[in-house]
Order: C-alpha cells, then structure tokens, then sequence
C-alpha cells in the first residue's frame, strides 16, 4: 500500500474477513504517543484472541479481545505481542526514541495513552481498557525488561507470551498437587505454550507426573527428539494409555475429537481437563455429555495477578526471568524465526496461522 501508515482490519463476526487499510495518523491528544512496530509475532495464540474478540465472559464483563485497540461497532484489530519505538510524543515519561515491549495492535503503528510511568515503562490508560487485565495494558522499557538478553531478542514475542502462560499453567498443576494425577495429556503438544508447559513440568524435581505430548503421527518423531516431554504419542495412539493410571489433560487447541477420546478413555480416572486455547477455531467443540470431569478453562492473567498477590509483583518477576533464561537455552533449537516485512505479509502470516498451515517449527515475526 501507498499510504504512510497500514493496518488490518478483521471483521468481528467472521474472522477469516480481514484486509489491510490505510490507517492516517491523527494529532495527538495530551498523554498520548505514537509508537511504530519494530516486530512482533504471529503465532497460534493470536487466534485465540480472535476467537475471542467478542465478549465470551472471559474477563467478567462485556468485553473481549476486540476492546484492546478497537470503539465497539469498528472492525477488530488483532492484539500481537512485540517491540515497539515511540516517534511521537505528547506525554511524560515517554520520550521519542524509547523502545518498549507490550501489547498492541496488529499494524505499522499505534496510539497509546501512557499513565502510571516510571524508570520500568507504562500503563496504557485508554479508558476501554482499564475494565480489561492489567497484564495486557503493561508496557515495559526493554532496558527494564527482567531475564532480557539482546540475542534472544526476536524470540521475545515469538515465545514469552505463551512460555509464560504454559508456565503458570505447570504452576497451577503443582499448586494444585498435580490434580491427584500420574500423567498429564498434553494435546497440540508442538504447541508453543505446550512446549512451555512440558518445559516447566520436566524442570520440577522428581517425583512428578509423566508428560505425554499429543500430536499428529507425523510430527511424534520430530517432537520426542526435542526432549521437552516424557513420552510422544499420536493422536490414534491414545488408547494405548493405561486408562487405570490417573491422568489429566491440557488442552492447547480446542481440539473436539481428542478431548473426547481422552474422556471417553479414560473416564473417572481423568482427574482434570483443561481448556487453554481455540486456535482450532472452526472445529466442533463435541463437548456435550463427556465422561470424566467438567472441562475447565485456563485464563493466564487471572494465574497471574494470583501469584503476583501471593508472591508480590518483583519475585514473580524474579521466577519467570530465572525459568525463561533456561528455557532461552534451548528455544533456538525448537524453533527458528521467520522473519517478513511489510503489510501484505503480516496479512498473508495472519491468514496462514488462521488456516493451519503455518510450521510449528518456525516462529513467524512480522516487522512492519
């Protein structure tokens, strides 16, 4: 496109509707900057937020993902997670030239309102968004940035959003004393934030349940030499698991057949089925009349504000900074970067993620 400034918008009813289109800078307001996208990243968990741009009751009111960067009645803008470089600015506490990590809007740039700014960053004050979790609406300075190393830097979007989430899911098991299960079911175990979970699980000293990774038979062979799980098996294979031994599933993807083969498998002996993703979004959910427990969601920001009240914010830093080195010791082996640039490809990487089809071992990065 010719215009000075690009973005995407998708249509909030019908989420394959998405087009790029000029997106003219507006003067800014007082508390306002405008930052350009260095790079961020497409990944599976970018369609889960589209999926659930509309209100789903995830954050207990009448929103959704939609409200971060979009008036309700305009066409969505897809929240990405990346590093971004304020051109222009009209606030304290931000100055032109300041690189920040955080949440914004699929496109070349972006508005914020800053509040609450100090030597760590910002938050965004948008009044649609102070109803949404804090964690979203927190912008961090990347010479502040816990655990940041610069030759990790382009795998900071790709998996720091989902290693942090299949960490908090690993520590909800523990808290959890593991659901009274011996093996955890990780399905869509090529997954980003699976990986992250069976990452996280493995560090734990023994004794702890087994993880078994859940994939399609062509991907079990890649998988298990990647050594983040116990065991790999097939999708066909499930019945092959000692329905005896008390067991758990995580569900990455919203997956409707596995999720009742796991139930209808292993019935009562199934101690939790947890919901964490839908990037499989035009599945069918098939979840009516399952054996075993009443499926469950995971919602990351709520794990998170828990464990920062328990732990306070600066030792929740300090835990994930020390378990995302460790995993920044291995990630480049897992996944490489896809790196692309410009508008027509963040639209192109946006529809490949949506169709299933991009490389779960490539990490796409868009620089706009």
């Amino acid at each position: 496109m010719s215009a000075k400034s690009w973005a995407i918008d998708i249509d909030r009813d019908d989420i394959t509707q998405a087009r790029l289109v000029a997106d003219p800078d507006a003067p800014l307001a007082p508390g306002q900057i405008r930052v350009h996208l260095d790079s961020y990243a497409m990944t599976a968990n970018n369609i889960t937020y589209a999926v659930f741009g509309k209100p789903a009751g995830l954050f207990g009111n009448d929103q959704g993902y939609w409200d971060f960067f979009a008036e309700q009645g305009a066409p969505g803008r897809l929240p990405v997670w990346g590093f971004a470089t304020v051109t222009e600015s009209a606030a304290d506490g931000a100055a032109v030239g300041d690189r920040f990590y955080g949440y914004y809007p699929m496109a070349e740039d972006a508005v914020l309102n800053v509040g609450r700014a100090g030597p760590g960053g910002f938050t965004d004050v948008t009044p649609r968004r102070t109803t949404l979790p804090p964690i979203y609406n927190a912008y961090q300075r990347i010479e502040a940035l816990e655990g940041y190393r610069a030759a990790d830097h382009d795998y900071w979007p790709v998996f720091r959003p989902l290693f942090l989430t299949g960490w908090l899911i690993a520590d909800q098991f523990e808290d959890e004393g593991d659901y009274g299960a011996g093996q955890i079911l990780i399905a869509s175990a090529s997954s980003k934030t699976a990986i992250g979970l069976g990452f996280s699980i493995r560090r734990r000293p023994e004794p702890r349940p087994e993880t078994i990774g859940l994939t399609s038979a062509a991907n079990v062979d890649a998988l298990a030499a990647q050594g983040i799980y116990d065991r790999v098996i097939s999708y066909d294979q499930i019945m092959t698991l000692n329905a005896a031994s008390p067991a758990a599933l995580v569900d990455m993807a919203g997956n409707g057949a596995v999720t009742r083969s796991v139930h209808s498998h292993f019935g009562s002996q199934l101690k939790a089925s947890i919901v964490v993703g839908k990037s499989h979004w035009d599945a069918q959910p098939d979840g009516e009349g399952l054996p075993g427990p009443e499926r469950q969601g995971f919602f990351a920001p709520g794990r998170s504000q828990k464990r920062i009240a328990d732990w306070g914010g600066a030792a929740f830093g300090q835990k994930i900074a020390e378990a995302w080195l460790a995993f920044m010791d291995v990630a480049p082996r897992l996944a490489s970067v896809d790196k692309r640039s410009g508008g027509d490809a963040a639209l192109a990487a946006y529809r490949e993620m949506l169709s299933g089809q991009a490389d779960p071992k490539k990490g796409i990065v868009v620089v706009p």
